[in-house]
């Protein structure tokens, strides 16, 4: 069994700063790329930014500049550092991971997600 689970969702003030986390935990032998996606209410959830083994990142338009993903492999975890908050920032977050489990098998397991809401 393997689990996400993200924290440091929350209300932030318009130019504020939040840095969410996602640890994955249970039968893993390794992860590959790691993520953090999000999804407004009737919307399709879209890529935020992504990271690979090695360290490459990826970003949406919409965040480059102002937010950073990163990760700490020894302790299988994606961090996203969210910088310059905008209102159009506020939905729910998710992290996502591309797995090898110790059954040999490879997945993308997602967090239960984490709500990030921008006061103007």
């Amino acid at each position: 069994q393997v689990q996400l689970v993200e924290s440091g969702g929350g209300l932030v003030q318009a130019g504020g700063s939040l840095r969410l986390s996602c640890a994955a935990s249970g039968s893993i032998v390794s992860i590959s790329d790691m993520g953090w996606y999000r999804q407004a209410p009737g919307k399709q959830r879209e890529l935020v930014a992504s990271i690979s083994l090695s360290g490459r990142t990826n970003y949406a338009d919409s965040v480059k500049g102002r937010f950073t993903i990163s990760r700490d492999n020894a302790k299988n975890t994606v961090y996203l550092q969210m910088n310059s908050l905008k209102p159009e920032d506020t939905v729910v977050y998710y992290c996502n991971a591309q797995i090898l489990t110790r059954w040999g098998t490879v997945d993308h397991y997602w967090g239960q997600g984490t709500q990030v809401t921008v006061s103007s």
